[in-house]
């Protein structure tokens, strides 16, 4: 029969290199579907949507996955099963970085359930498959059937020797100053993803308009795939009230939530408006008593509409604060006194306890995923949000998504400023346990991961601070539009608001971004100015930070492990290892000490341990064994053989040399055990090394008779 050839395929260049969509080769029972091809990279991208809403949801159920398959690169997964299990922390965020331009555009009122899957085939690390599964996700929902306002696209974008690189290849990611992740459609920015090396925010802005510029593009690409093959979209029923009680729902209610919005205490204004919900849906229960969710519904409008009109009219936020202000900030370090570090940070009614672990090397977290250029990670960086934190009776659990996400992002802040391996020798685990929250909980765990990690000792290069920032907009009676920039967004501005965009860097530039938005896209207006105000606002907490520590404590703890770092001959790393590990453990068993052997082949050895005294007694067994023994030298070493015709005597660890009887005395000898017996310690001098390195010893001139 030969291949199948029914299919149809769309061809662009993305970075100079081909990008193709394969669309009904495959998987044609889902909804949408292409097989992205760019370079040898291969993403396989679907969507699939019930057929009917989902009953008894207030939220639009989307999910996306993107799944690594390890045979993409040719390797078998790690561990007993050798199959692929719990998604690692790349596919988790690469996940949500699919879902959160897509989620905004799906219609208002949608409830069916929507999947969407991007699973890598086959990886070239120079063709980003994390983008391939962006734009395939798209390009799959366009061409389903499945009400979307889209198109979007996406995009990477990089700046080597000060030049902006669309979707660099992995030698150019590694020698570049900006790592950059940016969605949109083909009108404005939908979401933003960053980590840099304290760039500058204009510089921020401009490399994320470049990146905008390659999405429009993209998108109108996009549009012309959907023309050819794209199918017509389905109709739906969307979850609304009805006119009726909406009218009588706002008529009751609408003052009353407005009083309660007011409340600037979190959980007594929570019970303020939940009260209001429960009081509306007694007070209709007769006249309307099968429209329980949509007097709920109307409510929650209510309270959003009251939230956004009295910051935008008023320019009242719920809490009473200015646009612009900051909540109140407290900062302290040294909490927990047998943790290497500890740092607690509050802003307003947002709590994260920080806590700093120190370890050998060794100790780097192994990272079993297709990437290669992150196989290990020294500095981890871990967040947790439990139920306790929001007053919610909920157990714990393992990480969310969300938990992962927010962890990664304070990790991302804080790498540009870690002190190198050379400077300091320490893998590095810090937990943030967010105590309280009421928004901004991951910019807390940034600003309290700086304070335990300065409390530990680690020299970071600058202290780092985040804020997060929001978005209300809104439009004039003339029909122009309006907004307003909020610093330090607390939990409803962001429920309710436009916007979530996480700011995090130091006094000289931005260490990370992350833009999440519930509308349609931002202008470059509305970036410039909430980069601008968030900078103002990351320096007065910074200022609170700096007056609890002002720079990293000159010592470690007493209870983190002290590093003794020493450099010996690479060819003789084998002494200091010894026969299947032998020599390294018995040190280890008798100093106590950890020892790591550096795999570079550059001669490092870093011993750990939190007695010193073990330390340099580790320090003075490997001197020994790396020591070159010379002629004429003197050596104390012990007796391990004895023959006819002498003694042998270890000079240093491994190393033994020949004391010939003759050698024993200035007297004749009739029996080496007339002199020394096994175990005994002598003095001997190194004679000759001979031609085959074997040792020649004397004691004659060592000793009177």
């Amino acid at each position: 029969m030969g291949r199948f050839t029914d299919y149809t395929t769309f061809r662009t260049a993305l970075g100079g290199r081909l990008l193709q969509f394969e669309i009904g080769k495959v998987c044609e029972q889902a909804n949408g579907q292409t097989t992205v091809r760019y370079g040898d990279t291969v993403v396989n991208c679907t969507v699939t949507a019930s057929k009917e809403p989902k009953q008894d949801v207030d939220f639009f159920p989307l999910t996306c996955e993107y799944e690594e398959k390890m045979y993409a690169v040719g390797k078998i997964p790690g561990g007993y099963i050798k199959r692929e299990g719990r998604p690692g922390e790349k596919a988790i965020l690469t996940s949500r970085l699919i879902d959160r331009p897509l989620r905004p555009l799906f219609p208002k009122g949608y409830r069916n359930d929507v999947v969407v899957v991007a699973t890598a085939w086959s990886v070239d690390h120079d063709c980003s498959p994390e983008v391939a599964a962006m734009l395939g996700s798209s390009v799959a929902i366009a061409i389903s059937d499945i009400p979307w306002d889209g198109p979007t696209a996406s995009v990477v974008v990089g700046r080597v020797d000060g030049e902006l690189i669309i979707n660099p290849t992995y030698e150019q990611r590694m020698k570049s100053d900006i790592s950059l992740t940016v969605s949109g459609t083909k009108d404005a920015i939908m979401m933003v993803e960053a980590g840099a090396n304290e760039v500058p925010e204009m510089e921020m802005l401009d490399a994320i308009m470049f990146g905008h510029e390659e999405i429009k593009r993209l998108c109108v690409f996009i549009e012309e795939i959907v023309a050819e093959v794209g199918k017509e979209k389905q109709t739906y029923k969307a979850f609304k009230a009805s006119d009726e009680i909406d009218a009588a729902v706002r008529a009751y209610a609408t003052d009353k939530m407005r009083t309660a919005v007011h409340t600037a205490d979190k959980q007594e204004r929570l019970a303020n408006m939940d009260a209001i919900e429960t009081d509306a849906l007694e007070h209709f229960a007769e006249e309307f008593p099968e429209g329980a969710k949509e007097i709920s519904e109307v409510v929650y409008n209510i309270k959003k509409e009251t939230v956004r009109a009295m910051i935008l009219d008023e320019g009242i936020r719920p809490d009473n604060r200015a646009t612009d202000e900051i909540r109140p900030l407290w900062s302290e370090t040294g909490l927990l006194p047998r943790a290497h570090g500890s740092g607690l940070f509050k802003r307003g009614q947002t709590q994260a306890l920080s806590v700093c672990t120190l370890a050998p090397l060794s100790e780097a977290q192994n990272l079993d995923s297709i990437d290669i250029d992150r196989t290990e990670k020294r500095y981890i960086h871990q967040y947790n949000f439990p139920g306790y934190c929001t007053g919610e009776a909920k157990p714990p659990r393992s990480q969310s998504r969300r938990e992962v996400g927010h962890g990664a992002l304070a990790e991302r802040a804080l790498m540009p400023v870690l002190p190198s391996e050379e400077d300091f020798p320490y893998a590095i685990r810090v937990v943030s346990e967010i105590l309280s929250s009421n928004g901004s909980s991951s910019m807390a765990s940034t600003c309290g991961s700086c304070l335990a990690l300065m409390d530990a000792g680690v020299p970071i290069k600058k202290p780092v601070s985040g804020i997060a920032m929001g978005l209300i907009e809104g439009l004039n009676e003339d029909g122009s539009s309006r907004f307003a920039i909020l610093s330090d967004i607390q939990g409803m501005e962001d429920f309710l608001g436009d916007m979530d965009f996480k700011v995090t860097g130091t006094p000289d530039g931005v260490t990370a971004l992350q833009m999440d938005i519930k509308v349609h896209g931002l202008s470059r207006e509305i970036m410039a100015q909430a980069l601008t105000q968030a900078k103002i606002g990351r320096a007065k907490i910074l200022e609170n930070m700096l007056e609890e520590i002002a720079e990293p404590r000159p010592d470690l703890s007493p209870y983190a492990p002290r590093c003794i770092t020493m450099f010996v001959d690479p060819d003789k790393i084998r002494l200091v290892i010894g026969p299947g590990g032998k020599t390294v453990n018995r040190i280890v068993d008798e100093t106590g000490c950890k020892i790591d052997i550096s795999d570079d082949n550059v001669g490092q050895i870093n011993l750990y341990s939190s007695d010193q005294a073990g330390a340099e007694a580790a320090r003075r067994e490997i001197e020994l064994i790396t020591r070159d023994v010379v002629v004429g030298d003197i050596y104390e070493g012990k007796v391990t053989r004895i023959m006819n015709f002498g003694a042998f005597i270890e000079i240093l660890p491994g190393k033994e040399g020949l004391l010939h009887i003759s050698k024993i005395a200035n007297h004749r000898v009739a029996k080496v055990e007339d002199v020394m017996n096994i175990g005994d310690v002598v003095k001997v001098k190194v004679t000759e090394i001979d031609s085959q390195n074997r040792i020649n010893l004397s004691r004659k001139e060592l000793v009177k008779d």
